[in-house]
């Protein structure tokens, strides 16, 4: 009796010094899961940023390159400019997005290298889709993602046509468009950006587009002006810009139009893209002066289309750093890459006599390449970027060195592929009487200037 009392006793005194325990678990708050929703801001800047990077293909691009060539040329660069864009955009809604950033092709091997058939002509896509952003629960329309994304297509094949303005054939433009959009644009886009893409897995830094953009097409720009030719009479006869005014108004579209493509990269309205904003000013600014002061260096005048073509290579090696780098950073970067993309337009292409007729290669391509491996170094939090406290610049910078070379090596041999299977199928070239008389009368039948 005297036993199981005590034992009745202990049990109660257990069960009172519980029951703050029991309380607490009862009360312990149920954490639901997060649902991620449309945020209306984050949408229409997105919307906003799109039309944006429109704008730096019709009129930005058109004008900026039209301006550059010769009078007969003119109209035949805007509109090889902006057919070829509008071609992009009907390749990326058919098989362009599932491809590059759309759905799993269920290998663990090909997926690195490029997506499935999932979405092909957007199937399964509709008003209700979401696309995530990098923030968790933070989404928006999947129609607006993929508009967005488009417009880095059909920019990136535009600009690959600097270097082969004056003699390529219009129908040539369009064939040669279709093959590199579909075996160069869409797996290297996949391979960087992708979440499944070996060089987003491996950490690679590419904001906006660096290797993506500029470096795939300078490199293509290259290698297609080496297989076409020179024009003729390059470079004994002058080929002077026909109008600078045009190649400036249209330097100042692609600027402000940059500002959708870089600050627009961060997906949301957010500090990201405020960061990324401020960069574009900046290091774009530094280029600028960088690029005039270079001139005056080598003894020659301060000229508008030095101004211009440094804004160009700001705005270039910005672009894998724009939301990458603090703003002192991305001053240096901007400078540093103004200067070396003087040098390579200056230096570079009259010592080898390539004939990249407006600077594709020497701008966009070089430019890329000091964009994307300088920051690796800007990211660093010592020098004011983003970066980790335990941040190792060494180890990321072989990632960004890695992902430079394959985009070139990957450039390279497709758009050599797709340079011959235009040349196959339309003969590349127009014919000399055109080229001397014009590709507007030749290729489209009207001139610029009556």
């Amino acid at each position: 009796m005297k036993t199981s009392a005590v034992a009745a006793l202990g049990f109660g005194a257990a069960m009172i010094a519980a029951a703050p325990a029991w309380a607490q678990a009862a009360a312990a708050p149920v954490v639901a899961p997060v649902v991620a929703t449309v945020n209306k801001g984050d949408t229409a800047w997105m919307m906003t940023s799109t039309i944006l990077v429109l704008m730096m293909i019709l009129p930005g691009l058109a004008l900026f390159y039209g301006g550059l060539t010769r009078s007969k040329n003119m109209l035949s660069t805007m509109t090889q400019i902006g057919a070829v864009a509008a071609l992009a955009m009907l390749v990326w809604v058919m098989w362009g997005y599932s491809l590059a950033l759309g759905s799993d092709n269920g290998s663990a091997l090909l997926s690195n290298f490029i997506g499935g058939f999932g979405k092909l002509f957007l199937a399964g896509v509709t008003p209700a889709s979401q696309a995530a952003t990098f923030t968790a629960g933070v989404e928006i329309p999947e129609y607006v993602f993929i508009c967005f994304q488009m417009t880095f297509a059909a920019i990136t094949v535009a600009l690959v046509l600097g270097s082969v303005v004056e003699r390529m054939k219009f129908s040539a433009v369009m064939v040669f468009g279709l093959v590199w959009l579909t075996i160069v644009y869409l797996p290297v886009a996949h391979m960087v950006w992708a979440s499944s893409g070996y060089f987003f897995k491996a950490g690679a830094l590419d904001f906006a587009g660096g290797t993506v953009v500029h470096i795939n097409a300078g490199v293509s720009a290259l290698v297609a002006a080496l297989i076409l030719g020179k024009r003729i009479g390059y470079p004994k006869e002058p080929m002077a810009p026909h109008s600078l005014v045009m190649t400036g108004i249209g330097t100042g579209l692609l600027w402000v139009g940059w500002f959708g493509f870089n600050a627009g990269s961060a997906l949301e309205a957010n500090g990201s893209a405020a960061l990324a904003m401020l960069n574009t000013f900046v290091a774009t600014a530094s280029a600028a002066l960088f690029w005039m002061l270079a001139e005056k260096l080598s003894g020659h005048k301060g000229s508008a289309l030095g101004f211009c073509s440094g804004i160009v290579a700001g705005l270039v090696a910005v672009t894998p750093a724009a939301g990458n780098s603090g703003p002192f950073g991305a001053i240096v970067l901007g400078a540093i890459a103004s200067l070396v993309c003087f040098m390579a337009v200056s230096k570079l292409k009259p010592m080898l006599g390539y004939d990249d007729s407006l600077d594709a290669f020497g701008i966009h391509g070089i430019g890329g390449m000091i964009g994307a491996i300088g920051t690796a170094v800007v990211y660093a939090p010592s020098l004011g970027g983003p970066g980790a406290a335990d941040y190792a610049m060494g180890a990321k910078l072989f990632v960004q060195l890695q992902a430079v070379i394959v985009t070139i090596i990957w450039a390279t041999i497709g758009t050599t592929i797709a340079i011959y299977v235009a040349k196959a199928v339309t003969g590349l070239r127009v014919s000399p009487e055109v080229e001397h008389e014009g590709l507007d009368i030749g290729e489209h039948g009207e001139r610029a200037y009556n």
